[in-house]
């Protein structure tokens, strides 16, 4: 029996790194004497390192609804609306007499549930849709439903600073941060009046939306500058996220709420133009990617593949694989690496579907980079239950968030490369 421990070091140097409790150094003296005692290093083998684009992405019925925009200087325009239903909070509702009702607003409350990127002011909009929206349906990330014409987001409340991260105040209560948009009160007053005239609209939530389909939230930041703007995540099915009539009757302070839970449909829809940044060029000629690749969420994976790993033999017990991945990020960014990745494979080319391999990648902020832990996967390569098809790359808010990464390539100009260290035993 032969151990055999392989340094797939990726560059032309071989670099410290810190991947946690396991290993505080690799080489000779960050493995210990039993595995590098009768060992080979060897430091032929290639990795290819490329781009690949999504471009049927689900997107319906997600944990984060997703609106807003910014310009990011390497990856281009990222857009984000949504599209949702709202359900009665009880059914033949009484409004009384509407010529004595005098309603001060209408607002849509979101919950913050986060952000990516930098907070500047963004202008919202908001459409009554003019079609359906069904549970039942799926729906990806490219997809739009028509709306009506009329902007419902009152000009001098459109224009909006995000503040996700201090309470709001609502009357005299403080609660969990919200955006809070200011509607055409006409709207409210409409949906009062029609309770009235045809009840029965109001008398099952299946019948109401056939008259209220749902909204439409987008945004229209047609002057954003680079580095500005962001996306912001939304809570929907929280109880702090609806629709809400606040009006007086006589004198008496009342609000209606339309609410939004986990019966209503709803979906993200992102428009993401990388068209003349470098991630466009990568993602059109994977060769470029052996300089930098990228990943984006809701847009493209990032691919690694080590063409030589078929060459340890096919005996062998695989005891330890690390892939190290060196990022391009500065701690001030506001377009900061996902805090975790995941890692899928094809089993063979006859099959286009991704498998999850099960591991994660986690990124140190300190060593700017992931580590991820592949031994069952170079073990089923070497065995040769799955074909060498790589591993790929993907924020593990693949589907709920806009981050991305800019990993370094093989053969990057940077100083630090990325590397893939194996130790196996021959029998």
């Amino acid at each position: 029996m032969k151990k055999n421990f392989i340094l797939i070091y990726l560059g032309l140097a071989l670099f410290a790194f810190s991947c946690k409790k396991e290993l505080t150094s690799v080489g000779k003296d960050g493995l210990s004497s039993d595995l590098y005692l009768n060992s080979d290093a060897i430091d032929t083998f290639q990795l290819e390192s490329y781009t690949v684009e999504e471009d049927t992405l689900l997107s319906s019925n997600l944990s984060i609804a997703m609106l807003g925009s910014y310009k990011d200087p390497v990856f281009g325009t990222f857009t984000s609306e949504f599209f949702t239903q709202f359900r009665l909070p009880g059914f033949n509702p009484d409004f009384g007499d509407l010529s004595t009702i005098v309603i001060d607003s209408f607002v849509l409350g979101l919950e913050y549930r986060g952000y990516y990127g930098s907070l500047e002011p963004q202008k919202f909009e908001v459409y009554e849709l003019n079609e359906d929206l069904y549970k039942d349906s799926v729906y990806y990330s490219f997809q739009t439903k028509s709306v009506k014409t009329q902007n419902l987001v009152l000009p001098n409340h459109a224009v909006l600073k995000p503040d996700p991260i201090n309470q709001t105040v609502i009357g005299t209560e403080k609660v969990e941060s919200q955006l809070r948009l200011h509607l055409d009160t006409s709207f409210a007053r409409n949906l009062m009046l029609e309770s009235q005239i045809n009840p029965d609209f109001f008398s099952s939530n299946e019948k109401f939306l056939t008259y209220f389909k749902g909204l439409n939230v987008r945004v229209n930041n047609s002057s954003q500058n680079e580095k500005e703007g962001a996306i912001l995540y939304f809570n929907l099915e929280d109880p702090l996220s609806k629709l809400t009539i606040y009006y007086k009757i006589d004198g008496l302070v009342k609000s209606f709420d339309f609410l939004i839970n986990s019966e209503c449909a709803d979906f993200n829809h992102h428009s993401i133009d990388n068209s003349g940044k470098n991630v466009f060029n990568v993602i059109n000629n994977p060769v470029l990617g052996n300089e930098t690749f990228y990943a984006q969420a809701n847009k493209s994976r990032a691919v690694v593949k080590v063409s030589h790993l078929t060459k340890i033999p096919k005996n062998a017990l695989i005891q330890y694989a690390k892939l190290v991945l060196p990022v391009n990020y500065y701690s001030l960014e506001p377009y900061f690496p996902s805090t975790l990745i995941t890692v899928a494979t094809k089993i063979n080319l006859n099959d286009n579907n991704l498998y999850n391999l099960k591991v994660l990648g986690e990124y140190n902020d300190l060593t700017k980079s992931y580590t991820i832990d592949l031994r069952d996967y170079a073990q089923q390569v070497v065995n040769g239950k799955i074909d060498n098809l790589g591993v790929y790359l993907s924020s593990s808010r693949m589907l709920s968030s806009s981050e991305r990464i800019v990993f370094n390539g093989a053969q990057t100009t940077n100083k630090n490369k990325p590397k893939l260290y194996i130790v196996y035993t021959n029998y």
